[in-house]
């Protein structure tokens, strides 16, 4: 579509009122960046709008309806708007302004979705899922250890607009990089594609980094001298939070690698390079967590090893106790039967005799025992 085209369609738009919901909305709600952590808590569906031009921050106009106009008629720049959970309501004029597709709008809306890549026209659909740690004192079984979230990112020729979901993954600091660096930013919304799917996957391998500390103490507990009393509900909740980072990470292997490889109108062959180091380290990650898996199987194997070994052990000293108890009860049960013509019965030596043969029966059992390990 021409620039002519588009600016009669955002004219014909706010007629019907589309734009005007979303001026309104940009004028009733502070414009604060949410997505930074030392900026105000969340409160706005509308974390931030800005327009730049040549790779610089330009001067954004009154709303956003006014913005677009403005980067439209200059040509050559872009508008990156940034939203933080929005309604149906708040997204509508948004869809219109830009032409979003319906479909991508429901997935943006809803979030929950998969990882992945999708045309539509001249839009660009990625879905990211963004992870973060959850620091805790002591592992155990009902600890979190990772907590996911979801980036959504429309990209055209003119606008980028960002959709979070979760209270992580902030694009504040990322926005400030870029903004630091106008020979990237000055590429378009290419460039903020390649920053926020580089954020995204850089902070899986600081995850995974992370995540591989917890396995190491787990290893170490399990494989200590009282490995076979370690709590297996630790290995498990591990496993489960594993799966939950696989989710996130496997599935972005397809849609990052096309970014890399395909030809894709809205980005160019300069950012496609950068993109495949996007790819190494995405690959990277998940062979990571796949080695984590592996590893916590075999954990999980040899602490069930030791506690069979225990179990073997305890059963044997049991049995060891148990033929020792054998010998005096065999002994006072014959004795106990009191016929007239047993042996012994009334002989004066019998009863020290008798307490003498079973001591050394007894002693004899246990020094047997306890050379054998059993005792």
């Amino acid at each position: 579509m021409s620039m002519a085209g588009n600016l009669r369609k955002v004219t014909s738009l706010s007629k019907v009122g589309g734009l005007r919901r979303v001026a309104r909305l940009t004028r009733r709600r502070a414009r604060v960046d949410l997505s930074h952590p030392a900026r105000s808590p969340l409160g706005s569906a509308v974390v931030n709008c800005v327009a730049y031009e040549e790779g610089a921050r330009v001067p954004a106009g009154r709303d956003l309806v006014e913005t677009v106009e403005r980067v439209r008629k200059a040509d050559g720049g872009f508008v990156w708007l940034g939203l933080h959970e929005p309604t149906e309501v708040e997204f509508a004029g948004i869809a219109d302004l830009f032409d979003l597709h319906p479909l991508a709008v429901e997935d943006a809306v809803d979030a929950h979705q998969r990882p992945k890549l999708e045309r539509y026209g001249e839009t660009l659909f990625a879905v990211f899922k963004t992870v973060c740690y959850v620091e805790h004192s002591e592992l155990t079984a009902t600890s979190e250890v990772v907590n996911t979230g979801e980036i959504m990112v429309f990209v055209g020729q003119d606008f980028v607009v960002t959709v979070r979901h979760g209270r992580h993954g902030s694009l504040g600091p990322l926005r400030e990089e870029l903004e630091a660096n106008p020979e990237q930013l000055v590429k378009g919304p290419a460039a903020v594609l390649h920053a926020i799917a580089d954020h995204v996957v850089d902070e899986y391998l600081n995850v995974t980094d992370s995540v591989q500390e917890d396995i190491d103490q787990v290893e170490t507990d399990v494989f200590s001298a009282n490995g076979a009393r370690a709590d297996p509900g630790r290995i498990y909740q591990l496993k489960r939070e594993l799966l939950e980072l696989k989710r996130a990470v496997a599935p972005l292997g397809r849609p990052i690698m096309d970014l890399a490889t395909r030809p894709i109108r809205v980005i160019g062959p300069e950012i496609q390079a950068y993109f495949r180091d996007v790819s190494d380290h995405q690959l990277r990650a998940a062979e990571q967590i796949a080695a984590f898996d592996e590893l916590l199987n075999s954990i999980l194997q040899a602490h069930l090893a030791q506690v069979s070994v225990a179990q073997n052990e305890d059963m044997r000293k049991i049995t060891a106790w148990a033929a020792l108890i054998a010998v005096p009860t065999m002994v006072c049960g014959v004795y106990g039967m009191n016929f007239d013509n047993m042996p012994e019965l009334h002989w004066r030596f019998g009863y020290p005799l008798a307490l003498s043969g079973i001591a050394v029966a007894c002693f004899a059992l246990y020094r047997g025992f306890k050379r054998n390990g059993w005792l």
